[in-house]
């Protein structure tokens, strides 16, 4: 992997930098989170069907373009730098889950209408235990006949008001099983919840909700594999939100260093904000190389799963430091309302939530380099056996 950006890395990220300065102002941001919908269809169409990026890394055989995750995960970095008001993240991580394990039949109606950004896609995993195992799935798929039937309640949903689709973890009391299923199927209920980034998060309860077996993605009874890869797509892409918004608050916070002026000479002079700025550069820095190279991974064919977890775990961790330094740096505009700078903190915060915690994955990385691995349990690592 080179650590420098290719030309061509560098035009897709400078393309969309230029596009989100331009339509994605902190006033949009504001007007979306009071918003029901909590997206702009105007920004959606632009960057789906003007933009392609929805259709950047679909295999061009349904309508993609064919192009690595790697220019994705840039992409991701412009969406969390600009806190772009899209379902973009939700739509790609269903739509890329079933372009490597849908079946043909799947992939050629969904994935043609995800490139053109007429369909939109979300994801469901998470339930009242947070852990990302297989063994956390309570929501069950009872067989009808060439039908299954789907009893449960699914947390933090992303973007389900506005999804078409939805993919569904379901135990089948022989394994994990994922399905597709309309967001608009008889007895599927919701309740809005509310996280910090004040974006569009719903529990979704299912009360026999009828899916065929024809909408399974991966394979019946053995879907974890499937699923673990849905959820690592979900963690390495949060992750390059979540280094995309800690920058853009990093330079914030160091143009204020330099411009404020206390006792005579920039903040910036100061020994304690200088310190801040240099381990706020160092966690970005290493953010985005741990993220680049677990993506770059995932492109190469190559194992990916302990790399993603060092990214999602350090970013989790550090980044958030990031946002408290810039807001301490602000001083006391820093915690104002009115300030757009909480608009960063507060994602950066949220989106450290989702996708597994921070001791989750540092006992997924433990379980790559230990021979005996322990388990999380409530936020616990479990002692090792003797």
């Amino acid at each position: 992997m080179d650590v420098l950006l290719s030309e061509n890395e560098e035009m897709i990220r400078n393309l969309a930098r230029e596009f989100l300065e331009g339509e994605c102002p902190t006033s949009l941001v504001r007007d979306m989170e009071k918003d029901e919908l909590g997206y702009s269809q105007d920004m959606w169409k632009k960057v789906a069907s003007e933009l392609g990026w929805t259709a950047l890394s679909l295999p061009e055989q349904y309508g993609g373009l064919g192009e690595p995750l790697q220019f994705l995960g840039l992409i991701f970095e412009e969406v969390g730098r600009h806190m772009a008001p899209v379902p973009l993240l939700s739509t790609m991580v269903a739509a890329l889950t079933i372009a490597r394990d849908g079946s043909e039949a799947t992939k050629n109606d969904i994935l043609p209408q995800v490139a053109s950004g007429d369909l939109i896609l979300t994801y469901s995993f998470q339930e009242t235990d947070p852990r990302l195992i297989e063994s956390a799935v309570k929501t069950t798929a009872t067989a009808d006949g060439s039908d299954y039937v789907l009893n449960g309640k699914k947390l933090f949903v992303d973007n389900f008001n506005q999804a078409d689709k939805l993919i569904v973890t379901a135990n089948t009391g022989k394994g994990l099983t994922l399905f597709l299923v309309d967001t608009g199927a008889a007895g599927i209920s919701t309740e809005k919840e509310v996280p910090t980034a004040k974006d569009k998060q719903f529990a979704v309860i299912f009360d026999n909700v009828k899916v065929s077996a024809d909408n399974v993605i991966g394979e019946i009874d053995k879907g974890w594999t499937t699923a673990e890869y849905m959820l690592d797509l979900g963690a390495v892409f949060y992750a390059s939100q979540m280094c995309g918004a800690a920058r853009k608050d990093f330079e914030m916070a160091l143009d204020y260093s330099k411009n404020r002026v206390a006792f005579g000479r920039p903040i910036g002079a100061f020994q304690s904000v200088a310190h801040m700025l240099a381990d706020a550069v160092m966690y970005i820095d290493g953010g985005e190389l741990l993220t680049r190279e677990a993506i770059w991974k995932m492109d190469q064919g190559q194992t990916y799963q302990v790399e993603v977890s060092q990214a999602k775990a350090f970013c989790n961790d550090k980044l958030q430091h990031v946002t408290v330094y810039s807001q301490m740096i602000h001083g006391g505009m820093g915690f104002m309302m009115e300030f757009d700078i909480h608009l960063w903190y507060r994602r950066v915060a949220s989106w450290s939530m989702r996708m597994g915690s921070t001791f989750e994955h540092r006992a997924r990385v433990a379980e790559g380099i230990l021979d005996t691995p322990g388990n999380v349990e409530l936020g616990m690592i479990q002692a090792l056996p003797a």
